[in-house]
């Protein structure tokens, strides 16, 4: 496929290309879809726009907020998103991504208070209302870099993902997975104590949990069967639904579609192909909503690190897929309405919008109007404009968009602090004093 930069100047434009792809994109011109307010549980978003989870790598080493992370949360609240799910928090030291990826103990556990409240507060005083606030706990699994070289944590071999096979103590017992749920447990105490609304128990981009999900081939009580591949997901839910009291509500952010063949992922047919096959990726959503009371879902798909295309397309960096980026968005916007459509009454966030540009609203408005999803999820275009929200509610343009380079996931990797690298220079004179 020719390398196709995104050049497009009306949606007509898009449209017609998307359906040269064989693919169409939903799309609405009206943004009143996107200001209706929505019920998650006992708390009301003011509206259905939702900031992802996107990691700053900026935290202190004992994992309390940094200084660019409480600049980054500011201008997010200030924004005027209904929902900001907040980034990943480890659970345990050796489970960070990085040295400087946050985690929440009891030691350092005001400073995760401070920054919520001070989220609600800017965005009360800004907008006229606080947003949502749902706080991300995670095992980075077999993307451990607790002191910024790899130390991975996995539940087994995978050779899509492995140029040689990890030694057998890098794969984790059945004992080793049942003391982290228990983390998890620990984890959702601390959240609900510094003040956010929700915690997700990650499930998503083949970090822990979610590599579980596809254990086909592994031995014991964690692999093979449906039952099995979900116990540790689960059981974390359990351990942390007893240790919480009132509204606070748990939900996950969950891959729905690997792109990986079985039996090394999830959401595709174990008769071949890399087709997604969402039966048990619905099957875990009505068993998250009617057996663990997950008042709201948020539905992504793939891996950064091996085919970042398939969860954020894009069309500039060192690696260009055979894929035109329209039939990447297009799958996400169609595989997150399989699941909306199966749980009508679960509200499911939607992700991938961004690489539409300017043009992401009208997508956004166009998912949430036809029932395909009930809230649009932006990550990438919260680094690149923390504004946004408040420009697509007002009907103004999207002045600076994210152009889809893939500078902020590469700094995520590289363990350096991440922020746009086209749009916030402020971000690294602050990163540069420090």
């Amino acid at each position: 496929m020719p390398h196709e930069v995104f050049h497009y100047k009306s949606w007509q434009e898009i449209d017609q290309t998307a359906a040269a792809q064989g693919v169409r994109l939903p799309h609405c011109e009206d943004m009143q879809a996107l200001k209706a307010p929505l019920r998650i549980g006992n708390h009301v978003a003011a509206n259905r726009i939702a900031l992802q989870p996107m990691e700053g790598t900026d935290g202190a080493a004992d994992g309390r907020p940094g200084e660019l992370t409480i600049r980054r949360y500011h201008r997010f609240a200030e924004g005027g998103a209904g929902l900001i799910w907040f980034e990943a928090v480890s659970t345990a030291p050796e489970a960070r991504a990085s040295a400087h990826q946050l985690m929440i103990t009891p030691e350092n556990l005001g400073d995760f208070q401070r920054l919520v409240d001070e989220i609600k507060e800017r965005g009360l005083r800004k907008n006229g209302y606080a947003p949502v606030v749902v706080m991300q706990a995670t095992h980075s699994g077999r993307y451990s870099k607790p002191r910024g070289v790899p130390e991975p944590l996995i539940a087994y071999n995978n050779r899509f993902l492995e140029d040689v096979p990890l030694p057998s103590e890098r794969i984790l017992t059945d004992g080793q997975l049942r003391a982290y749920e228990e983390r998890f447990g620990q984890t959702a105490k601390l959240a609900q104590a510094a003040g956010f609304d929700g915690m997700d128990i990650k499930c998503c981009h083949r970090y822990l949990a979610c590599e579980l999900l596809s254990a086909y081939t592994r031995e014991g009580e964690y692999g093979g069967c449906f039952e099995n591949r979900t116990r540790f997901l689960r059981n974390a839910y359990a351990a942390a639904r007893a240790n919480l009291r009132g509204d606070f509500f748990l939900t996950s952010r969950i891959n729905i579609y690997d792109g990986f063949p079985y039996p090394y992922g999830f959401g595709v047919s174990p008769e071949g192909g890399l087709a997604p096959c969402l039966d048990e990726a619905i099957r875990l959503a009505k068993l998250l909503k009617d057996e663990l009371g997950v008042p709201i879902l948020n539905l992504t798909m793939g891996n950064p690190y091996k085919n970042p295309h398939v969860n954020r397309p894009y069309d500039r960096g060192n690696y260009i897929p055979d894929e035109h980026p329209l039939v990447g968005v297009a799958r996400m916007m169609d595989g997150v309405a399989q699941v909306q459509r199966a749980l009508k009454d679960l509200p499911v966030i939607g992700s991938a919008f961004s690489y539409l540009r300017q043009f992401a609203p009208q997508l956004a408005a166009g998912m949430v109007a036809e029932g395909r999803c009930a809230m649009a999820g932006f990550g990438r275009l919260a680094f690149a404009d923390p504004d946004f929200p408040g420009k697509i509610l007002a009907g103004a343009a999207l002045d600076a968009p994210c152009v889809t380079c893939g500078g902020c996931a590469q700094l995520l990797r590289a363990g350096i602090p991440a922020g746009c690298v086209v749009r916030d220079r402020q971000h690294y004179s602050l990163e540069v004093r420090k």
